[in-house]
């Protein structure tokens, strides 16, 4: 099921094997598309879709939430390349866009700046995605890791999405998800 237009932003999921457990919710896959780029796992068995459904619908009621002074004027590759060594890399620099290192990673963090990966195996290829509410907005950023902790330019993509538009994608998705979900035959795991 694609909820979206791929071409610029849409979210992907595939059900393979549906379970009881809502904390685990189905087997599957979970991909996001930002500017034609499919970021993540893509195949019948690449995750547990319990993590996913929930982000989604956490990003739903956070709407508005994911600032950062940041957001409107960086370079996409900048942002990307700032984020993995800020949080990832041992030999971060002090500040990132002005701001000390220490508040730059808090903010990514209280601002939940950080969709994917969203703590399953969704993500396993290496993508990242970055959303940022700036304004009536949304800006995502998606990369996935070269080398050194900087972003694969060839993976680079960028999109700005009216926010209406952006979190009706999210609010479909999760609903059409769910129903599919209880439509299922379900194991009991």
């Amino acid at each position: 099921m694609t909820i979206g237009d791929p071409r610029t932003f849409a979210v992907e999921s595939i059900i393979s094997e549906a379970y009881l457990r809502e904390g685990l919710r189905a087997l599957g896959c979970f991909v996001i598309y930002v500017g034609g780029g499919r970021y993540g796992v893509y195949g019948p068995n690449a995750t547990l879709l319990g993590c996913s459904f929930d982000e989604v619908a956490k990003r739903v009621r956070q709407r508005g939430l994911h600032v950062a002074p940041f957001a409107k004027a960086e370079n996409p590759g900048m942002i990307a390349d700032a984020f993995r060594e800020a949080i990832y890399s041992e030999n971060a620099k002090n500040e990132y866009f002005g701001i000390p290192r220490d508040r730059f990673c808090d903010l990514v963090y209280s601002s939940d700046i950080l969709w994917a990966p969203d703590g399953d195996e969704a993500f396993d290829d290496g993508s990242y995605v970055l959303q940022f509410d700036v304004g009536d907005r949304v800006r995502l950023i998606a990369f996935r890791c070269g080398v050194d902790w900087l972003h694969d330019p060839s993976t680079l993509r960028e999109v700005w999405i009216a926010g209406s538009e952006y979190y009706q994608i999210l609010a479909q998705w999760r609903l059409e998800f769910e129903m599919e979900w209880k439509s299922l035959p379900k194991k009991g795991i």
